[in-house]
C-alpha cells in the first residue's frame, strides 16, 4: 500500500528551523499499531493522520512512542498541507481531535492561526526528582498537562542541560521550562518529554497552551509573542481569548512523497 507523506516545518519561515512534521492524508484510518510503526519509522516528534469526516477532517498524533491528545506543530503543518498540497479552498478547516474541534485560518500573510484550549496551570510543589534533573531551581513551578517550571533569566532556560533519564519518571507528559523574554518576545522556553519519546521538541504548539496563559497573567495582556529556544527555534504568536488560545506561526515545506506500507 502506497501513501502520500509530506514533511514541513512548523513555526518556521525557513527549512531546517521550527519543527518538522510529517502528514499523511488517508481515506480511513489504518489500524493503530500501523500507524504507530509508521511515526516511529518516521522518528519525528510527531507524524498527523488525516481523514476525511464529512466538511472536516479527522486528525490523529502520533510521536515515535505514543499518540498523543494535542499537538500543536503537526495541526499547523496539516493545514498547511490542505491549503497548499491537497487543493482546500476554504476560509478555514476544523479538525476533529482528541482534544476537540481545532479550526486553522489562513491569513492574508501566508500564516496560519490555530484556536487551541487554553490549559493553565495551577501552582503545585515540584515532585523531588524534577529540580535536581532540570539542573537550575525555578521561582516557582506549575502543573496542568505538563509541569510549567518558571526561571527569572532566559539564559537560565538557554542553558539546561537536563538528565532525561531524571525527567523521564515524572508523572507528567512533559516538562516546560519558561522565563521572561529576550530579543524583542515576551517569554522564552523549552520543552522536554523523554517519556513520551522526545527528549527535546523543537517547538511545541500545545505547551503554549500552558505557557500563554501564564505570561498573559503575568505581564497584564492577552497578546504574547514566545520564543521556544530548541536548537532549532521557533516563533509562536499567541493571543489569549477566554478559555481559548490563538497560536499564529508560519510553515516551510520540506518533502513530498509515498511511503510502502
Amino acid at each position: 500500500m502506497l501513501l502520500d507523506i509530506y514533511q514541513v516545518d512548523a513555526f518556521a519561515t525557513e527549512v531546517f528551523r521550527g519543527n518538522p512534521a510529517a502528514v499523511i492524508p488517508l481515506e480511513r484510518w489504518l489500524p493503530d499499531s500501523l500507524m504507530q510503526a509508521i511515526a516511529a519509522e518516521n522518528n519525528l516528534s510527531e507524524t498527523a493522520f488525516l481523514v476525511p469526516e464529512g466538511p472536516d477532517w479527522g486528525l490523529r498524533w502520533f510521536t515515535p512512542a505514543v499518540e498523543v491528545d494535542l499537538c500543536g506543530h503537526a495541526t499547523l503543518a496539516s493545514a498547511w498541507v490542505l491549503f497548499n498540497r491537497r487543493g482546500v479552498v476554504a476560509p478555514a478547516v476544523t479538525f476533529k481531535t482528541r482534544s476537540g474541534a481545532l479550526t486553522v485560518r489562513p491569513g492574508a500573510d501566508g500564516r496560519l492561526t490555530m484556536d487551541f484550549p487554553s490549559r493553565p496551570g495551577e501552582p503545585v510543589v515540584a515532585p523531588a526528582a524534577l529540580v535536581p534533573a532540570l539542573g537550575a531551581a525555578p521561582r516557582e513551578v506549575l502543573a496542568s498537562r505538563d509541569y510549567l517550571v518558571v526561571y527569572d533569566d532566559p539564559a537560565v532556560v538557554r542553558g539546561l542541560s537536563p538528565d532525561f533519564a531524571a525527567l523521564a519518571s515524572l508523572d507528567r507528559f512533559g516538562i516546560i521550562a519558561t522565563a521572561p523574554g529576550d530579543d524583542g518576545f515576551d517569554c522564552v522556553s523549552r520543552f522536554f518529554a523523554p517519556g513520551e519519546g522526545i527528549d527535546e521538541d523543537p517547538v511545541t504548539g500545545s505547551a503554549h497552551c500552558t505557557v500563554a496563559p501564564y505570561w498573559a497573567a503575568r505581564l497584564g495582556k492577552t497578546a504574547v509573542r514566545a520564543y521556544q529556544a530548541s536548537a532549532r527555534g521557533g516563533i509562536l504568536d499567541c493571543t489569549v481569548v477566554g478559555d481559548r488560545v490563538t497560536l499564529t506561526g508560519d510553515c516551510a515545506f520540506y518533502l513530498e512523497g509515498k511511503i510502502n506500507v
